[in-house]
């Protein structure tokens, strides 16, 4: 399993490796926010590499995801979503 930190988001679905995964939300923190932990479908051998893929919903509230509008990229043609958070471990 994996374990990510949230805050103010919505998952829909998560998959690994294309195969749908489960997932549940812990409890939240004051300030490192929500725990997500994702259970791989299958388990993985030492070295494979996984595809984690999120379906998820941000909110205007939500400091750990920023959004640039396509015009305030360079290409303008796309938005561009950032984090600037740090690796937190509960």
């Amino acid at each position: 399993s994996q374990v990510l930190d949230t805050r103010d988001v919505q998952v829909f679905k998560v998959t690994v490796n294309g195969q749908d995964a489960k997932f549940a939300f812990g409890e939240k923190h004051s300030f490192k926010g929500t725990p997500l932990e994702i259970t791989f479908p299958n388990e993985l051998r030492r070295g494979q590499e996984a595809i984690v893929e999120i379906s998820f919903e941000s909110s205007p509230q939500s400091s750990a995801l920023q959004w640039f509008t396509p015009e305030q990229t360079s290409g303008k043609k796309h938005p561009f979503l950032f984090s600037q958070c740090q690796v937190e471990f509960f």
